[in-house]
């Protein structure tokens, strides 16, 4: 495997080509096994992956404690090039509800207390709201996590799911590291109006969702049980007919990716690689076994010709189906 490092925007800090988004290790994608989670960051970090993502929503804690965990149980040579990105702002209840999200300044501060705390570091290196709370000016929100930068509990400013607009916004308040945002040869709706954007004001993106939550993976079959708290038994994505159209699309880049000998995983976290050297990727592996064939993904090339394959297998907007449901469409910054 070969070892990249690329900016997070020309504010932010250097970090590893892919990032590891923790998410899975802890909510919404079914069970997860602790020791293998943490096994997994382990192996993350001695591969050379710098990045850390994860959400004090996430498990309402358990996913920052996880990955505190994980860092105290790391070798301080590897520890101590770790970089902690965190969303904060979405309000649960106790049955695992999803509420309103708060930007207010003193709910900023008191976020991030808590995260720090969960996470025992110091300081947070990327810090950002996980969806611009439309009651309060995105001005306020990032006013907050300036003055943490200024006192040394933030090192840098993040956004997420944010529109072109709130982007320039919050750009003129304070310098934004990166722009938190899903991006996948299924869901390509940020090259419209957000990637020239943040392009032009020098703002990095970090991708989530590049295989859909498991949807081009290669792995996803279209009889797979999924359990009453797996995110994806209610995206429209994974539905009826939009399912097996979505998998029809997998089949199309699976040819390719055997013409390649590489993975479909590999072929598509490739694609997003190619973008451009401001997009890190964030893999949501939650094992081993899949974090090295994410990691895999780094060794392989995409020439024009496999460029313009993929683009003919997989055209702009031809997956079937919104990437949340129509309740949660609302609070994003891209029409999809």
């Amino acid at each position: 495997m070969t070892t990249h490092t690329r900016s997070l925007g020309s504010t932010g800090p250097q970090v590893s080509a892919l990032g590891l988004g923790c998410m899975g290790m802890s909510a919404l994608y079914g069970e997860a096994d602790r020791a293998e989670s943490i096994a997994t960051v382990h192996a993350a970090l001695d591969a050379g992956v710098t990045l850390l993502d994860t959400g004090d929503f996430y498990a309402m804690g358990h996913n920052e404690m996880l990955i505190g965990e994980a860092l105290r149980t790391a070798p301080a040579a590897l520890r101590e090039k770790a970089l902690t990105s965190v969303k904060f702002g979405a309000l649960r209840d106790p049955d695992g509800g999803w509420n309103a999200y708060d930007g207010r300044p003193a709910a900023v501060k008191n976020f991030a207390a808590y995260s720090l705390q969960r996470l025992g570091v110091d300081h947070i290196d990327v810090y950002r709201i996980a969806r611009v709370d439309p009651d309060v000016p995105i001005e306020e929100t990032v006013g907050a996590i300036a003055e943490l930068v200024e006192k040394g509990h933030v090192r840098h400013i993040g956004l997420s799911e944010a529109s072109a607009a709130d982007i320039r916004r919050a750009a003129a308040t304070a310098p934004i590291a990166d722009l938190q945002i899903e991006y996948a040869i299924i869901t390509r709706d940020i090259e419209r109006e957000i990637l020239p954007t943040t392009r032009e004001l020098g703002i990095g993106i970090t991708a989530y969702g590049v295989l859909s939550r498991g949807l081009i993976s290669g792995h996803f079959t279209r009889d797979r049980q999924l359990g009453a708290g797996d995110f994806r038994a209610f995206s429209p994505r994974f539905q009826g007919d939009n399912l097996q159209h979505n998998l029809d699309l997998v089949e199309a880049l699976r040819k390719i990716a055997d013409e390649k000998g590489v993975t479909v995983a590999q072929i598509a976290i490739a694609w997003v690689l190619s973008r451009g050297d401001d997009i890190v990727p964030l893999v949501g592996a939650r094992t081993r076994e899949r974090l090295a064939e994410s990691l895999g993904a780094l060794d392989v090339t995409l020439d024009a010709a496999d460029l313009a394959a993929i683009e003919e297998a997989v055209p702009a907007d031809a997956a079937a189906g919104t990437r949340y449901p129509a309740a949660q469409m609302s609070h994003l910054g891209t029409e999809h």
